[in-house]
């Protein structure tokens, strides 16, 4: 097939750089945002108390999560999968999102290294903090949760057994971007902006259409 793709279906990793130290930090492990942010998630919070009311921490960390949910989306869709045109473009997609493609069970490139995250994440805080104010260390606490809810979802996808619906779910919408349709489903963590940007998956709408018709049949036959 001219369209084929590389895709390894083993827990096998490939060099990136020729540079030791760059190469070395392209890995991670997937316990390592956990590690890193959640105190800095708790710092936050701590940081935030005496500053707003705690019904506005509550709302402004939904918030912060909320905000990472569309974050995750728009990054996913519009820069990870964003079809570059010349050679240096191609090459840094590959090295930024193309590798995960082609090597989808590399269980140390499966969470963002702390050379990207943390510059991003001080990045987001400057932000945070110049648009929100009071209530920026909660929003921010907000987004960094996501942020790890994100990344271990995306590790459990890939290499756990998730269980109930949600999980079942999760894993069978992120494996049918991957091995099905690369140009849907862009939300890990959840589908949510998917479906207000009209990215859902076929085989989701059509089962959700599925039991939509089987819960109102009964009703037409009366």
């Amino acid at each position: 097939m001219a369209n084929a793709k590389f895709v390894s279906n083993k827990d096998e990793t490939i060099p990136l750089f020729k540079n030791p130290i760059l190469e070395y930090f392209s890995h991670i492990h997937p316990a390592t945002p956990v590690l890193v942010f959640v105190p800095v998630i708790g710092w936050m919070l701590w940081m935030s108390f005496g500053q707003i009311p705690i019904w506005q921490i509550a709302l402004a960390f939904l918030g912060g999560t909320t905000l990472w949910t569309f974050t995750e989306y728009a990054i996913h869709r519009w820069a990870f999968h964003y079809e570059p045109k010349s050679a240096l473009a191609k090459k840094l997609h590959f090295l930024v999102h193309g590798i995960h493609h082609d090597y989808p069970r590399d269980s140390t490139r499966l969470v963002m290294p702390l050379l990207v995250s943390l510059p991003l994440a001080v990045a987001f805080y400057g932000l945070f903090d110049l648009l929100f104010a009071a209530a920026a260390e909660a929003m921010f606490a907000g987004f960094l949760f996501g942020y790890v809810s994100y990344d271990s979802i995306h590790y459990a996808t890939h290499h756990m057994r998730l269980r109930g619906r949600v999980g079942q779910f999760l894993k069978e919408y992120h494996m049918k971007h991957h091995f099905v349709d690369d140009s849907t489903a862009y939300g890990v963590s959840n589908p949510l902006w998917d479906y207000v940007f009209g990215t859902v998956p076929d085989y989701v709408r059509a089962r959700r259409q599925s039991i939509k018709t089987r819960v109102e049949t009964p009703l037409n036959k009366d």
